[in-house]
């Protein structure tokens, strides 16, 4: 069967549900290219939000020549030459307008990469042809090469009403029976994911009849919380090697997000100094191993990290805890985003104060952001010429301002 976020893509930009800041930037772009200092777009967001449709709606309803490759299919600057350069360059067939977009370009991180965002950069500043990227996040250090060549692009997390429209919508053109209480679980349940949303609704059209809230419930719920509480119950509850090194098995989030959990919850249900010091020195062993595979790409090493997670932090008891704990997601992975997201965009307007002072970017941050700050709440002439002068983004002005 074809996936409805396939057979009912949207074919006009104006389709495009919740995004309309985004839409009308793309837009601008693109219609007036020929007048744009930069010669790329870059959209950034989370997953499921309409980045990609936008862009494919838009060349179907214009008509463009249109190239689209995932950041995945090329892991070098060769590789990203001979596919992005060449079409970059060369005319289009039948004089039509030219668009290439290049999704999921955080997949360029890595050592495997080396050279790679720094080549797209390249090929941007001698396009010929608008290209657009798409990312999770914009202000990932390693995409600072194409984020200096690009005009950036938000894309938010779509509010519940939109994603109930675009529902309704789909019940309606496939004939599906539905309670309004239902679209609203499903929009909930997916928060501000339409495609997310659109995949649940297919699967419970799948069965036929009216969708119900039975339905809804029946469906498997996605929701890490309650996976991570299982695989920790797993973990926790037992003093099995082999039963606690499967806990994370059919867990749908990454390892570094799961050792969050166990060190968020580890003291609650270990009450004994001797049971947690065991644990906490088999955990900080599988963070070493992290550290490792990151820094030198040695995937091996991932069985002794999942391992020390796992079983090393079963057995560091000398018995199972009989009291029965409430599991709570990670306090810290909220706090790292929110640090991330505002350094993320520090280090970018340092990375470009740094350039035109001829300064370390380490000494722009500790000497001159402060003083940008004052200027930007103070003495708005002089930051809108800043503003012109470092061709500093919406986010970056926002984030001074703050």
């Amino acid at each position: 069967m074809e996936p409805w976020t396939i057979k009912h893509q949207p074919e006009k930009i104006s389709e495009i549900k919740g995004q309309d800041n985004a839409v009308k930037e793309i837009e601008e772009f693109l219609k007036n290219y020929d007048k744009q200092k930069k010669k790329a777009l870059l959209l950034h967001g989370p997953t499921g939000v309409g980045k990609t449709a936008a862009v494919v709606a838009f060349a179907k309803e214009h008509d463009y020549e249109f190239l689209e490759v995932n950041a995945s299919d090329f892991r070098n600057k060769d590789k990203i030459n001979s596919i992005i350069g060449e079409n970059s360059k060369q005319m289009s067939l039948f004089m039509r307008p030219k668009l290439i977009l290049v999704d999921e370009i955080d997949g360029l991180s890595g050592q495997k990469d080396r050279g790679g965002a720094p080549e797209l950069a390249r090929q941007i500043k001698t396009t010929n042809f608008p290209i657009i990227m798409t990312a999770n996040d914009a202000w990932n250090k390693k995409l600072s090469p194409v984020r200096k060549e690009s005009k950036v692009v938000e894309f938010s997390d779509v509010d519940n009403e939109r994603i109930i429209e675009v529902l309704s919508w789909l019940c309606g053109k496939e004939n599906v029976e539905y309670d309004e209480l239902v679209l609203k679980a499903v929009a909930r349940k997916n928060a501000g994911d339409v495609r997310g949303a659109v995949n649940d609704l297919q699967s419970l059209a799948r069965e036929g009849g009216k969708i119900t809230k039975e339905k809804v419930n029946e469906l498997s719920d996605r929701r890490k919380t309650e996976e991570l509480s299982s695989a920790l119950i797993k973990i926790f509850k037992t003093t099995d090697a082999d039963i606690a090194k499967d806990a994370l098995n059919d867990v749908n989030e990454d390892l570094d997000e799961c050792m969050l959990w166990v060190d968020e919850n580890l003291p609650k249900e270990y009450e004994k100094p001797e049971d947690l010091a065991r644990a906490y020195d088999n955990l900080s062993k599988a963070d070493v191993y992290k550290g490792r595979i990151r820094r030198w790409q040695h995937w091996r090493f991932l069985v002794y990290y999942n391992a020390l997670m796992t079983a090393g932090v079963a057995t560091a008891k000398d018995e199972k805890y009989k009291k029965m704990i409430k599991y709570e997601q990670t306090k810290r992975l909220l706090k790292m985003w929110f640090a991330k997201q505002s350094n993320s965009k520090r280090n970018a307007i340092a990375e470009k104060l740094s350039e035109k002072t001829h300064k370390s970017i380490k000494q722009t941050i500790k000497e001159t952001i402060p003083y940008m700050k004052v200027i930007f709440k103070n003495n708005k002439e002089m930051s809108d010429k800043l503003v012109e002068e470092l061709e500093l983004e919406k986010e970056e002005v926002a984030w001074l301002k703050k």
